[in-house]
């Protein structure tokens, strides 16, 4: 691999110890704090064309989940702990606490998106605001998957199987993997969207076997503890209750299931949102209309 070139100039790097270890961020810009989260299969380097157009109106803290990027990758228990949303989110005020906020306003892509929504339902106060990217509730994923959702997010099931299944397939050619993973959920259908630099980073953590491991753990505490604490959460009619921004690409992963809004309203009591022209990936593939979306409703 080559190395890795840093495209956060200009901001500083910490490790911060946390229950779910040492986590790797970022920080930068000047104003109110931002944290951002990425998903799978990429790292905080997700953010990296977004950033520059955030950060003269908020201080950033850009990190890699457990697992993922340069954070550390712990053991998981029997209920995949700490790649459970909930540890996860647990993890993330740590961090911020550590940076001196209690309370700040929150992006999430993908998988980061599930930390996200889950950290707005399990400690309302910290959020001041909150935005998603390209999903909806974990609840809904697997409770509206029919023979559409499975084809398109075929990940969901494959990752979930019992180590070391995905594992094996997935370690006997990582960086082909990931490529055509990536590939096939942009609009474009290739990689032209990805700048080559941040595909390097992506390629060097998915050939790490500790790494392809932590993520599968993720996806099993998506179809087992993620997706009991959503069904507790629904039967008791819990919602977030910040003000939430749903974004999703017109061309993403829930774009042909029910409007992501309308399903976001059954969980939120103050939500609003859009698509943007984007297949999955919106901060990499459409980073201007994803930044202004962000910043009409973070400011």
């Amino acid at each position: 691999m080559p190395d890795l070139a840093d495209l956060f100039p200009g901001y500083q790097s910490h490790w911060i110890d946390t229950s779910a270890g040492k986590l790797f961020a970022r920080s930068g810009g000047s104003g109110p704090p931002l944290l951002l989260l990425h998903g799978y299969p990429q790292t905080h380097v997700l953010w990296h064309k977004v950033a520059p157009l955030l950060d003269k109106s908020f201080t950033l803290v850009i990190v890699d989940l457990p697992g993922y990027g340069w954070s550390a990758a712990p053991h998981a228990d029997a209920a995949h702990a700490p790649y459970d949303k909930r540890s996860m989110a647990n993890a993330m005020i740590e961090l911020m606490e550590k940076f001196g906020y209690a309370r700040f306003a929150l992006a999430g892509h993908d998988r980061g998106g599930r930390v996200a929504y889950r950290m707005a339902l399990d400690h309302p106060g910290r959020l001041s605001k909150l935005c998603t990217l390209d999903i909806i509730p974990t609840y809904e994923m697997w409770h509206g998957m029919d023979y559409k959702g499975a084809f398109k997010v075929w990940h969901w099931t494959f990752l979930a199987q019992a180590a070391p299944l995905p594992e094996m397939f997935i370690e006997k050619a990582p960086v082909g993997y990931i490529e055509w993973k990536m590939a096939s959920l942009a609009k474009s259908g290739d990689l032209s969207s990805f700048d080559p630099r941040a595909m390097d980073h992506y390629r060097a953590f998915m050939s790490d076997p500790t790494r392809i491991h932590a993520t599968c753990e993720d996806y099993r505490a998506g179809w087992s503890t993620d997706r009991i604490n959503d069904e507790k959460d629904r039967a008791g009619q819990k919602k977030i209750t910040c003000p939430m921004l749903a974004l999703w690409g017109d061309k993403g992963i829930p774009s042909d299931r029910a409007s992501p809004l309308d399903t976001w309203k059954r969980w939120a009591t103050d939500v609003r949102g859009n698509p943007i022209d984007s297949g999955h990936y919106l901060p990499e593939e459409n980073p201007q209309a994803t930044a202004d979306a962000m910043l009409e409703f973070f400011r």
